[in-house]
């Protein structure tokens, strides 16, 4: 990969506010992580702030200890709305908590108060989009929204429609994954052309290293509690209903041998914990970081309904772990169904369990490793940056000159 860093002096680049939801390690998070970190280590001017602190913390901002939001890293900083100064911004893989709540009053004063010190927001992430689109409101400063989900969700009836085309038409500019969905966005949303620019999902490749072999794989497993010697299956999400972390319990009930370790939290998760198939799962939470799972786990799997390209696919992959996972959004630009996974159709946990089952079998190793050679080649953070900058510049010379 280039070096950027000495390209041109930084202060002649805008400024970024990353902009994130809350502290999860969700698939937006991870992303803004990322790009952050790369901004930086090019010398740009990068900032990281969420809208809220992790959703397990006390809506204060404690942990059930009082120290800090639950599973947060203890150097984020929790930074009030006051009024004459923009909050302080923590160290580059940290992010700042601007209030309560996503979308409450105090939030949203404090997201106008960061803004001033950025020229442009990149808001990654649907909840980023409402808060922009209402706090940087009457304000010089842009905001770009960084959409990674499959847009029919945005479309799926009226209501929505009608806010999402609120919402889209603040921003200055707007990013998707894919050509399909650059149509599917400025057909329904009217939006004009050129405002939404397609960069394919990516990660930091070192950020996601594969185990070192079966030691490797042993120690990640037994630092998060898991047993060492079990075929073991990750799964990671939103325990939510598009999610289908029941299809991923019925797949258990046909692969006795098989352990399953997920990764997330929701409201389904008491539910789901009954499941007949429970007693072969491991409930891990919201992990604060899903690194030591992808290095504990001999495949993934994805069983959702709706998804867009998700980075826990590229994460995966980036780590050697083969995927197994449901044929939807543009899923199949990840998984190579036989070269580096299986690609079922939605709903159907019988082939599910036979195509998991297939991969379990076989040189998952050898599928690993062209899962991760696919995913270097089309999803390293470092091909896409430099697109990512020039968007930022273009937004940024759009508008008037960055403020003092």
């Amino acid at each position: 990969m280039p070096d950027h860093t000495a390209a041109e002096p930084a202060g002649t680049r805008p400024r970024v506010l990353h902009l994130i939801s809350d502290q999860r390690r969700g698939g937006a998070q991870n992303f803004a992580r990322d790009l952050h970190r790369e901004l930086r280590r090019r010398g740009q001017s990068s900032a990281l702030c969420a809208l809220a602190p992790h959703p397990a913390a006390d809506v204060r901002g404690g942990g059930p200890d009082g120290s800090g939001p639950a599973g947060a890293d203890p150097s984020v900083v929790a930074v009030g709305a006051e009024p004459d100064r923009a909050p302080a911004v923590p160290g580059p893989a940290s992010a700042a908590v601007l209030g309560p709540g996503r979308l409450r009053p105090s939030t949203l004063r404090a997201l106008r108060i960061a803004a001033r010190s950025a020229d442009v927001v990149l808001a990654h992430g649907s909840h980023t989009l409402a808060a922009c689109a209402l706090a940087l409101a009457g304000t010089r400063t842009p905001f770009v929204y960084v959409s990674v989900g499959h847009p029919c969700y945005w479309t799926a009836n009226r209501l929505r429609r009608a806010r999402g085309d609120a919402l889209l038409h603040r921003a200055a500019a707007v990013t998707t994954l894919t050509e399909e969905a650059r149509t599917v966005l400025e057909e329904q949303f009217r939006l004009p052309a050129g405002k939404v620019r397609v960069i394919p999902n990516s990660r930091a490749a070192e950020s996601y290293p594969p185990a070192d072999g079966r030691a490797g794989r042993r120690a990640a497993r037994h630092a998060l509690g898991l047993p060492a010697d079990v075929l073991l299956v990750a799964w990671i999400g939103a325990i939510a209903p598009e999610k289908r972390l029941d299809l991923a319990l019925d797949v258990l009930d046909r692969l006795p041998d098989v352990r399953l370790a997920v990764a997330g939290d929701g409201p389904l998760r008491e539910t789901l914990a009954r499941h007949p198939a429970a007693a072969r799962a491991h409930f891990l939470g919201p992990l604060p970081d899903p690194v030591p799972l992808y290095r504990a786990a001999d495949a993934l799997l994805l069983t959702s309904d709706s998804e867009g390209v998700p980075g826990a696919l590229i994460e995966a992959a980036l780590a050697g772990v083969p995927a197994v996972a449901t044929d939807v959004g543009w899923v199949r630009e990840v998984v190579r169904d036989g070269a580096t996974g299986a690609l079922v159709a939605p709903g159907d946990p019988l082939a599910l369990a036979e195509a998991l089952g297939k991969v379990l079998a076989c040189n998952r190793d050898g599928l690993g490793a062209a899962a991760r050679a696919h995913a270097l080649e089309h999803f390293e953070l470092g091909a896409v940056v430099d697109d990512w900058q020039r968007l930022v510049a273009e937004v940024w010379a759009g508008c008037e000159a960055p403020r003092g």
